[in-house]
């Protein structure tokens, strides 16, 4: 059964807000919040939201003084926002488009009108998150693929050196894989990069990324993790690896790692010496794990 689309309503009139979740409640998760603030808590805290309905006049803490706020979010930037109010004027409709809203509708709502429009709003969002999902992941093991991974990296780099925070690379390179496809078909090749990518995402925190850095190679991002933990993170994978047997392929890894330092000027510097590392794995015997 398809998971019902999650949806903020906030009004700090609690008849307005009963009134629209009658209308939506059959056929979206409703959440509510009868303040701007807690509106605002609610985005920090909720991984799913799929859209926000807004009230514009609000004590303390007004719609659009919310909107400029959750655009200020990285969570909350691609979450289309409707404005609800009751004295809606062109200034007014122009101003909360110009801050990101998508669409307005009038008090007193019509339920035929809200649906409606909820719903074409809900269809954009999906269509949307799609497209992105398609464009950052790789499409065979779900990680995150090589572009996304420069951007997201560069990002996470910046916000350690930002922040003075350590920061690890892991670069995994599945050992003789060419003789993987050459011996088992490209089929069970590509069960083998499923299997490692599935094992990946098992051991990686909310906080870390995981991406297919291209062909058999892997990278795993791990965030306030010095060289010596990560290099405990690598080693527990390249355990849980070669006890895996894929329709009878014993598959086994080579690591590398790398630890951020004042020495790297950007992501790029921390891949290429995890790979040198990753290099180093290999040439003394693979199924191993190196730290440059």
């Amino acid at each position: 059964m398809k998971e019902k689309e999650v949806i903020l309503i906030v009004d700090d009139v609690a008849s307005n807000i009963q009134t629209l979740a009658a209308i939506l409640k059959d056929e979206y998760q409703i959440k509510v919040a009868i303040s701007g603030e807690r509106a605002l808590e609610i985005m920090n805290q909720e991984s799913k939201l799929d859209l926000v309905i807004l009230d514009v006049e609000m004590p303390q803490m007004n719609g659009y003084e919310v909107l400029e706020k959750l655009q200020e979010m990285k969570l909350a930037q691609n979450i289309p926002v409707i404005f609800v109010t009751g004295n809606l004027n062109p200034e007014d409709e122009e101003k909360g488009l110009l801050l990101g809203a998508v669409d307005y509708i009038t008090k007193p709502v019509r339920p035929a009108i809200v649906k409606a429009r909820i719903k074409t709003h809900i269809i954009l969002k999906r269509q949307r998150d799609e497209l992105i999902y398609i464009a950052s992941h790789d499409k065979l093991t779900g990680l995150y693929n090589r572009h996304y991974l420069a951007e997201l990296g560069s990002q996470t780099f910046a916000s350690a050196r930002r922040h003075s925070d350590s920061m690890s690379v892991i670069m995994c390179d599945v050992d003789y894989f060419k003789a993987i496809n050459d011996n088992h078909g490209h089929l069970n090749g590509d069960k083998v990069l499923q299997a490692v990518g599935s094992l990946l995402k098992s051991n990686t925190r909310t906080e870390d990324f995981s991406a297919r850095f291209g062909g058999e190679e892997f990278v795993v991002v791990v965030w306030r993790c010095n060289a010596q933990e990560a290099k405990n993170k690598a080693e527990k994978i390249r355990k849980e690896l070669s006890e895996l047997e894929i329709d009878s392929i014993k598959v086994t890894a080579s690591f590398g790692v790398v630890q951020l330092s004042h020495k790297h000027e950007n992501f790029e510097d921390l891949l290429k010496e995890a790979d040198e590392a990753l290099y180093r794995a290999k040439e003394n015997g693979r199924n191993r794990v190196e730290v440059f």
